[in-house]
């Protein structure tokens, strides 16, 4: 990372989360000192303190930050008025844009809930547990209107955001499937899940996913 001694308050504090998620996804919490952190951004650690008093502070803002933009790209991409089968269809497009485009960060918010205090957790999980709800109410509608032939909705709604999230550990970029390949087949696989049937033009990638990758 170009080091950013003598920049202004703003673009230092946003080089610190920069090289936060990325040692973090790296070495994990515990391993990444602020020492570390310090060095890779190129600044005195004692400077560090100034923007995050704690470790945990940072850990907490990055993980805060994340589920933020993810609740806020979903509430750009949410079609008004669409049906069961097109609301799925949006949420499964944006969950994947995101994380894909947030490798790191997606890591770092799943892998060290464990390194938060319980007061945290707590406020973390309320915002994945919101998030979450929004996908439980659109296979509850679909299930309700007979568009969807579901079991247990809190249960597939689990099943669906694991699967979705999981694109991250496997997809490189170049490599055989392109994004929007991998979008209409995870929206075919969803579908069949949830055993309903998408239209050609619900299966491919709207316009409206790829802008949530620059989010």
């Amino acid at each position: 990372m170009a080091r950013t001694t003598g920049s202004d308050g703003e673009k230092t504090e946003a080089a610190v989360r920069e090289a936060a998620v990325g040692l973090i996804a790296r070495l994990g919490y515990e391993a990444m000192s602020m020492r570390l952190l310090a060095a890779e951004v190129g600044v005195q650690a004692a400077a560090l303190y100034r923007y995050f008093p704690t470790k945990e502070d940072l850990l907490f803002t990055l993980m805060r930050e994340h589920m933020e933009g993810l609740l806020k790209a979903w509430d750009a991409a949410r079609p008004a008025g669409a049906d069961p089968v097109a609301r799925l269809a949006a949420y499964v497009e944006n969950h994947i844009a995101f994380h894909i485009a947030r490798r790191s960060a997606t890591h770092v918010s799943n892998m060290e809930l464990r390194s938060l205090s319980h007061d945290r957790l707590t406020l973390i999980l309320k915002q994945r547990t919101a998030y979450e709800k929004e996908l439980r109410a659109i296979l509850r509608d679909g299930a309700e209107n007979g568009v969807f032939a579901i079991d247990d909705i809190g249960l597939t709604a689990m099943a669906l955001i694991q699967m979705m999230t999981g694109v991250i550990v496997w997809f490189r970029p170049g490599e055989r499937l392109s994004i929007g390949e991998v979008t209409t087949s995870y929206l075919s696989m969803t579908m069949r899940l949830v055993g309903a049937t998408i239209s050609q033009g619900t299966a491919r990638p709207s316009g409206r996913a790829r802008d949530v990758v620059a989010l």
